[in-house]
């Protein structure tokens, strides 16, 4: 007997009593026939104000055709927002980038579950879109398949590739009249050419990769650039899969497990991805009622080595791994056959992870983007996690091992981040200093705002080598440096980063995994007593429901914790 697979829309569908819903799914074009098929969403992060998110409406299209195709199917198209991180940089617009990562969660569970739709196919592109749309996923538990919109082409000028943070590194440059306003002007002009996410190992890229090695996306999803034949196919196939998951009963929580967590975090980590990494993966394993914290973290980051020479921290990009290694599959194989990664985890093919790579080429190490297990880029990972006196619930440090291991120097502290980005723009900056920028963090900030524009300034400056930063706020994906985040207890919390004084010492130690301010406790008592806690800087509106219901970064800053 044939399975059902309608069963969350059949309950409109094929109530009597409901004839106000049935005459408007008829006004949407339905026929009666269609009454009978599952109803599938597909919904996108698309708006045209950002070149991550221009082009998902064009894929939600090709989705929605390939659905037409299954006569067992019926496919509505819904969008959620999205805010453009490159956009908003350095902005008080940054404050809502991270808490719209549950703005996504919340409308797409929303839509779903109100409509009663039987599964769901999204399509996100900017870097939070991601695990916006991964969380509804998990807290819907319907069979459903992302579809990463792909990273961009890169920019050229002067004989270089150029990215996003060509454009922001130009600008400490400039200033250090190391190019001229010509050079700049045409860098920025040139970085972003169509099309796509940023396509370093940035945050949009390494959240795309460790889900496709989680299996919730098809092979090579994360790779295949935004405007390829091959994003085109995928979208053109997807149906497929849908259905059979439909048919099989597979749903997110059957795919999202801890084994298939790890195995997402050893590739992003191998692939020196970016530190919201820790973020976006503790609030999806909340989601998913799985036990994984910062300590499985860090003993993954022991366990793993950088093998990928990818911006920021390294020279490629994600269209390299496609164009010259053959796909992000290509080194998940690798990553098995080397046992790395689990191969038992079963994914949104049917089919185990391992049982996806049969027929994926082995991986040809006469090239300079991956390096081979037995000689890395660094032995262990660049995410480290930080414990000691100022973040004795801990933070998390992005050493890649290039700037050193290690960093003793004075703070030089800042209340916000613009004030340190005057004050390295007016090079006001001395080398051996510890930038502390502290007030950023999830209910400081609030919103615990990304910050690129610091670190690179930093590196345009030619600073990279001789200064660190550390923060209870976060940094972009393209961030690099010898940089420590995630701080937490934060400052507006009255955690110890908000006692610091200029001058103070600061030492980080990413080999024993220590963060410590070398003040007398006698002292730091005396300034804990003598501390106010500044006002919230808002009070009313979305970020003020954001201060109140947030969870700490070394939480996930999850808003559904109670």
């Amino acid at each position: 007997m044939k399975r059902k697979i309608n069963n969350f829309s059949r309950k409109i569908t094929k109530n009597s009593n409901l004839p106000a819903a049935h005459a408007m799914l008829y006004a949407t074009g339905m026929k009666e026939s269609d009454f009978c098929k599952a109803q599938i969403g597909i919904v996108s992060n698309w708006y045209d104000g950002n070149p991550c998110n221009m082009h998902l409406d064009m894929l939600g299209k090709k989705i929605k055709s390939s659905i037409i195709n299954q006569k067992d199917l019926i496919g509505f198209q819904f969008t959620t927002i999205g805010v453009s991180d490159g956009i908003t940089m350095g902005t008080p617009g940054m404050r809502f980038s991270l808490p719209s990562r549950e703005l996504i969660a919340d409308s797409i569970e929303t839509v779903v579950e109100a409509h009663h739709y039987d599964g769901v196919i999204a399509i996100p592109g900017c870097d939070k879109n991601i695990p916006g749309v991964m969380i509804s996923l998990i807290r819907l538990n319907r069979p459903s398949i992302i579809v990463y919109g792909g990273s961009i082409s890169s920019g050229f000028y002067n004989k270089k590739k150029l990215d996003i943070v060509s454009s922001f590194e130009a600008l400490g440059k400039k200033n250090t009249c190391q190019i001229s306003e010509e050079e700049y002007k045409n860098i920025v002009k040139k970085s972003c050419p169509g099309p796509g996410a940023c396509g370093g190992m940035y945050t949009a890229n390494t959240m795309a990769s460790a889900l496709e090695a989680m299996g919730m996306m098809l092979p090579y999803s994360s790779s295949s650039p935004s405007m390829s034949k091959n994003k085109k196919i995928e979208c053109q196939k997807v149906s497929i899969f849908i259905k059979n998951l439909l048919e099989k009963k597979i749903k997110p929580k059957d795919i999202v497990t801890k084994t298939s967590i790890e195995n997402g975090v050893k590739l992003a980590m191998c692939l020196g991805g970016s530190t919201n990494l820790i973020l976006h993966i503790l609030a999806i394993a909340k989601s998913a009622n799985v036990n994984f914290t910062l300590k499985d973290f860090q003993k993954i980051s022991n366990q793993v080595p950088i093998i990928g020479n990818l911006k920021p921290s390294g020279v490629f990009l994600m269209e390299d791994i496609h164009n010259n290694i053959g796909g992000i599959p290509v080194i998940i194989k690798y990553l098995l056959n080397e046992g790395i990664l689990y191969g038992d985890c079963l994914t949104v093919t049917g089919e185990t992870l391992c049982k996806n790579m049969k027929n994926i080429p082995n991986i040809n190490f006469n090239q300079k983007i991956i390096y081979p297990l037995n000689n890395p880029i660094k032995k262990n990972s660049h995410i480290r996690i930080l414990y000691g006196n100022i973040s004795p619930e801990g933070s998390v440090a992005k050493i890649t091992g290039k700037e050193g291991t290690f960093f003793r120097g004075k703070a030089n502290v800042f209340n916000s981040e613009k004030d340190a980005n005057q004050a390295i723009l007016n090079q006001k900056i001395q080398k051996g200093e510890v930038i502390v920028i502290r007030y950023v963090g999830p209910t400081g900030g609030p919103g615990m705002p990304e910050m690129l524009k610091p670190t690179s300034y930093i590196m345009g400056a030619g600073l990279g080598k001789n200064v660190a930063l550390i923060t209870d706020g976060r940094f972009s994906g393209g961030s690099h440096g010898f940089v420590v985040g995630h701080i937490t207890p934060e400052a507006q919390s009255g955690g110890l980063i908000a006692f610091i004084k200029n001058g103070d010492i600061i030492k980080i130690d990413a080999e024993n995994n220590t963060l410590t301010l070398e003040v007398e406790e006698e002292e730091i008592q005396r300034r804990k007593k003598e501390w106010i806690p500044p006002l919230i800087k808002v009070k009313r509106g979305y970020l003020y429901k954001y201060i109140k219901t947030v969870s700490t970064a070394s939480e996930g800053c999850v808003t559904d914790q109670f």
